[in-house]
């Protein structure tokens, strides 16, 4: 008998451990997304203005939020991080063309302006960024999935050349 209650004492005590532990861990996903806000514009048009008035080139996130693994990837690591952010702050103008395919994410008039975009500027890949100045000309283009490291250089060199 004793045994037995042993077993389940553990048994019951690692069930625990193991809970607390991945809600420690979600908990901390969730501060750490709080606390990294970027300020998205929300339409091009107001993205646009925004650059020709703050003399910023523009960032356009090419994205599938809600089915892409790659964006969702770039999305946490860089785009969530407190170093994107400063810069973002000081030197980008930022628009995300979402192509979720759940088309409730957002509305049917963001999901054309989005599809104009992509068809304008040729994306067929996801993630893209693309940036362009405030007449909507491309300054930048990097496609695909790389080492956020390496887009600090790129996002550098294309702020400087503006």
């Amino acid at each position: 008998m004793k045994n037995v209650i042993l077993g389940l004492s553990i048994c019951f005590f690692s069930v625990a451990n193991i809970v607390a532990q991945e809600q420690i861990i979600e908990e901390h996903k969730i501060k750490l997304e709080e606390t990294i806000s970027l300020n998205w514009q929300p339409t091009f048009k107001d993205a646009l203005k925004k650059s020709k008035n703050e003399n910023k080139p523009v960032l356009i996130y090419f994205t599938g939020s809600d089915w892409c693994g790659p964006c969702k990837i770039l999305d946490k690591k860089l785009f969530h991080t407190q170093k994107f952010k400063d810069i973002a702050d000081k030197d980008l103008i930022l628009y995300e063309a979402d192509s979720p395919r759940n088309l409730d994410l957002i509305s049917s008039d963001k999901i054309e302006i989005n599809n104009d975009l992509k068809r304008k500027f040729q994306i067929r890949t996801f993630p893209t960024l693309v940036f362009v100045n405030h007449k909507g000309k491309i300054i930048g283009y990097k496609k695909g999935l790389i080492l956020t490291d390496y887009y600090y250089p790129f996002i550098q060199s294309v702020i400087e050349n503006y």
